[in-house]
């Protein structure tokens, strides 16, 4: 009966020792291994693919204007002619083109040329050639002027008539930014002109030599 116990009992520790191996050894085989490559999974959001760096955003240089190397055509420049009914005091301006005109009531204005002077220019200018034509009381169209009219110096020249005034209020054009005498300020002729304009200034401002006095001629002659 002892014998019998204790072979039972060797049996169920052995089964038990089994059980226990099983476990442990599943419990190594689940253990993760961080070396191993992780499986693409696209639904979880899971991918063996490195994530691409963020777009950079280009810088925006600033694009330099082409230099303006002639004038505005007299066909596209744009003036603005201001008249006036001196009876009613109605006021209006018109936008002309060189070679085009407008009526007035009995006042025709034909816009022939526009011109402003350039920003280096000492003497700031607007002026506009307009040929005024007026209808009088007998139906004839005459001429009441024709020539050059100053947005600054009305008085240089100016339509005489008892009932309309025009005069000009802009003339939209552009100017070149350089000319045949213009030199870059690094270049070696700037330079060249630079000296000579100070060698001669120097030279204009050098003191005159002096003349010998009268008395000093009077000793040399003795």
């Amino acid at each position: 009966m002892t014998g019998r116990r204790a072979g039972l009992l060797a049996l169920g520790l052995a089964a038990a020792g089994a059980i226990a191996w099983t476990a442990v050894s599943q419990t190594e085989q689940a253990k993760p291994d961080p070396n191993a490559a992780l499986s693409p999974d696209l639904e979880q959001g899971n991918s063996t693919d490195a994530a691409p760096p963020p777009p950079v955003a280009a810088k925006k240089t600033a694009s330099t204007p082409p230099l303006v190397t002639s004038e505005t055509p007299m066909a596209e420049r744009v003036a603005v002619i201001g008249m006036l009914n001196k009876r009613n005091g109605i006021a209006r301006d018109v936008t002309l083109h060189p070679g085009q005109g407008i009526r007035w009531g009995d006042l025709i204005v034909r816009l022939r040329a526009c011109e402003t002077t350039a920003d280096w220019e000492p003497e700031q200018l607007t002026g506009a050639f307009v040929q005024a034509d007026k209808r009088g009381p007998d139906g004839n169209w005459r001429r009441i002027f024709s020539g050059w009219l100053y947005k600054e110096s009305p008085s240089l020249n100016l339509v005489e008539d008892p009932l309309y005034d025009v005069w000009p209020k802009s003339c939209t054009m552009r100017h070149p930014d350089t000319g045949p005498d213009t030199v870059a300020a690094s270049s070696p002729a700037a330079a060249s002109r630079s000296s000579a304009k100070k060698s001669a200034g120097d030279a204009a401002t050098a003191p005159a030599a002096a003349e010998p006095s009268p008395s000093a001629l009077s000793n040399s002659a003795t």
